[in-house]
């Protein structure tokens, strides 16, 4: 995608919107709720019509070439597009039809699919009977019913528990080994982190950050050194002492959490940081309960470079979309 705008009334979703995606990798796209994600998707799968730019996938323009583009895309959505009343192989069978599948090779797909993804013990019972996680893997199995070289999972794990949400990642791991494309939007931090090999970050309809997940951790702080005290009285003592080991300048960047007895700091030098900081604790006989270094986390990260959910009205109209 390169500088693609959608507007709807007065608001834009997208506001010259730049994405490239290496082929055979996982692209992340995060940001909140409001941002342009979902309709950034809605464009790439020609869901949607844009209003400037260029959008291509696979080398296809969606707007001038959408046939040539839906040949090669698959789409997991938000929502499971599953009959529950049918089993997993009757529906996976169903999509092939659907795609113009002859009945011996949409059944011999379906097979296929259900081995693949650790359903073929129960590809005749009812997907009413299914768990959360066995139900998202069988929608994913679904999008794949052609082979596409592109998937789009639009917040594939919404609502999943975190073993439904590691059956899901293993499944998309296995699909970008055979060297499937993704393109990954989500709510949740963590999933990116291990996901995504690259990550876009998007805020007001345009990036405003991308790079690996490590990339976008040190561009937000780099790391950080986190001391929990064992004295509440203590802790302001313990402030002005970590100032100190971390730099003059960064006195300000002392972070107290009184609740947690935690302070926290900026570390250019992980391992100086930490020595100094151990060495000045003991001799200003401060006890601690613990002490570790970190990277910014990608919750903070998100934070950080994004200026926080659209309105209420912002947010209906890209659901709308």
């Amino acid at each position: 995608m390169t500088g693609v705008r959608k507007r709807y009334g007065a608001q834009w979703a997208l506001n010259g919107l730049d994405l490239r995606v290496r082929a055979g990798t996982v692209h992340g796209l995060l940001g909140p709720n409001g941002a342009g994600k979902t309709t950034a998707v809605r464009v790439l799968t020609t869901l949607l019509r844009h209003d400037g730019g260029t959008a291509r996938v696979a080398g296809f323009d969606v707007r001038t070439h959408s046939r040539e583009v839906k040949r090669r895309i698959g789409l997991l959505g938000q929502h499971a597009a599953l009959d529950e009343d049918l089993s997993g192989r009757q529906n996976l069978e169903m999509f092939g039809r659907l795609h113009h599948l002859g009945a011996r090779r949409a059944g011999s797909r379906a097979d296929e699919l259900l081995e693949r993804f650790g359903l073929a013990g129960t590809g005749r019972k009812a997907v009413l009977r299914y768990s959360g996680g066995m139900r998202r893997r069988l929608d994913l199995a679904a999008s794949l019913i052609t082979g596409p070289g592109v998937l789009f999972l639009d917040e594939p794990t919404t609502g999943l528990d975190p073993r439904g949400r590691a059956e899901v990642w293993s499944a998309v791991r296995s699909l970008v080994g055979d060297g499937t494309t993704v393109l990954l939007t989500t709510q949740y931090l963590e999933e990116a982190d291990q996901l995504a090999d690259r990550i876009s970050v998007v805020d007001g309809g345009r990036v405003v950050a991308e790079g690996t997940a490590d990339a976008l951790k040190a561009a937000s702080g780099g790391d950080r050194i986190d001391v929990v005290l064992r004295d509440a009285e203590r802790l302001a003592e313990g402030a002005g002492l970590l100032a100190r080991v971390v730099g003059a300048d960064a006195a300000g960047a002392v972070s107290t959490d009184p609740d947690r007895l935690l302070l926290s700091a900026p570390a250019a030098d992980r391992m100086t940081a930490l020595t100094e900081t151990v060495r000045a604790l003991r001799e200003a006989g401060i006890e601690a309960a613990d002490i570790a270094l970190r990277r910014p986390t990608l919750d903070e990260v998100f934070l950080r470079l994004t200026s926080g959910p659209k309105d209420k009205a912002s947010e209906k109209e890209e659901a709308a979309a």
